[in-house]
């Protein structure tokens, strides 16, 4: 029985890693111990270490201008950790807001510095848009340009990247990164939960510039300090070591399976699967603008509310589950992030047609 599990996040993971991992969960290497028990110190340790960051570094062709950290707190944790280390005196943090995790990022800065929030959306009659970027109203003085490229709530995608003549722009990829391949050089800050593409929760990468590190910011906790964690080699505190070893499992994955150009058609060919159904269908609808629709989110609303708990129930019982909305917006909402299957997407496609033609 295959299951199709459409969670936003923490997201299925390749069924290959999934294997190894379970075959390799209570001896790693042939050391008789589960790399959960070792410590994170030790030669076997730092050796994967070492090749989970290389590994990362080819699929996105980071340079050698930037570090990796393997940090922790989620993206939520960068939601502090970019105001305090990136601050500038008498100049305020820019949060481009798109939807809940970009607003919701916006509140947090706050908490710390002056933040000035830029609405890109427009929403016209329950239609979502969002202007191009060359129309954003970014001031010349600002500490930092932060955006969320993909709203994993909304199914809202970015695709252009906002430039600054000064200001460094920062990302939170948590929901799209390895997705489809970008240009690295064209921000300063990326950051990243694992629990959408890269593993499960409890690890956040995080890519900074290097000429970044000698920012003085705020006053900050010592976990959340770019330049300690820099320094420390990501180990400053006990790393998450479980997921650190899923994640190295998971680049090597993607690795052997043509990289992030690869993910790319995938995720490309799977969402056009789904819309274009939606789209075609007067039971089902999609409230997006097509030129920011997300390829890891759709979201989507069934002409009868009435019908939800059904039309969930009956997917559970055709082993596609995990598509509830979220509660702020409600609907339906697959999530099919890079190691959901094309198989995943016709079955939830034949499921759907299925369960129109029974209801209309």
């Amino acid at each position: 029985m295959t299951v199709y599990n459409f969670c936003a996040g923490p997201a299925m993971l390749p069924p290959e890693v999934m294997n190894k991992a379970q075959q390799e969960f209570l001896n790693w290497q042939n050391l008789g111990v589960s790399v959960m028990e070792m410590s994170h110190r030790s030669a076997p340790f730092l050796a994967m270490v070492k090749e989970c960051e290389a590994s990362l570094r080819r699929l996105m062709a980071i340079s050698d201008e930037f570090d990796v950290l393997f940090m922790h707190g989620g993206g939520r944790g960068q939601f502090a950790a970019v105001p305090l280390n990136l601050h500038l005196d008498n100049a305020p943090g820019v949060y481009i807001e798109n939807g809940i995790w970009s607003t919701g990022a916006t509140q947090e800065g706050a908490r710390f510095t002056t933040v000035e929030g830029i609405n890109v959306r427009n929403d016209d009659n329950g239609q979502f848009d969002i202007k191009p970027v060359n129309q954003w109203l970014l001031p010349e003085n600002a500490s930092f340009i932060h955006y969320c490229p993909n709203e994993t709530i909304d199914g809202i995608e970015i695709f252009d990247v906002p430039k600054h003549k000064t200001a460094p722009i920062v990302a939170d990829m948590s929901s799209m990164i390895l997705s489809r391949e970008i240009n690295v050089d064209d921000f300063d800050v990326i950051y990243a939960g694992a629990q959408k593409n890269i593993g499960p929760s409890g690890l956040c990468i995080v890519i900074i510039r290097k000429t970044l590190l000698a920012r003085e910011g705020l006053p900050c906790p010592s976990i959340l300090d770019y330049k300690i964690e820099a320094k420390q080699g990501s180990m400053y505190n006990t790393p998450p070591t479980f997921s650190w070893y899923l994640a190295a499992e998971v680049f090597k994955y993607l690795e052997a399976n043509g990289g992030v150009q690869a993910m790319e058609v995938h995720n490309k060919n799977k969402a056009a699967i789904l819309y274009d159904y939606i789209d075609g269908s007067d039971f089902y609808s999609n409230k997006v603008a097509k030129h920011c629709r997300s390829l890891m989110n759709v979201p989507f609303w069934l002409k009868d509310d009435n019908l939800n708990a059904e039309f969930l129930a009956q997917a559970a019982q055709n082993n596609l589950v995990a598509l509830e909305g979220h509660r702020l917006v409600g609907g339906m909402r697959a999530s099919i992030y890079n190691a959901m299957p094309i198989e995943g997407i016709n079955a939830l496609v034949s499921f759907m047609e299925k369960f129109a033609k029974e209801h209309s």
